[in-house]
């Protein structure tokens, strides 16, 4: 194996590799927020099946 090569976990003989660097073009995005759209998401249906039954 050569030395130059990047560290990281391979698997399906090396068909598909996995490495531990962020895209730093990626949407970032706070975890609670994620979670707050959740809940009001769940609250918004809720209501929504309550006044349509």
């Amino acid at each position: 194996m050569p030395d130059n090569r990047r560290s990281g976990f391979s698997s399906a003989a090396g068909l598909i590799q996995y490495y531990d660097m962020e895209e730093s073009r990626a949407l970032k995005v706070n975890p609670y927020i994620v979670i707050a759209l959740g809940i009001v998401s769940a609250v918004f249906v809720e209501i929504l099946n309550w006044r349509l039954v």
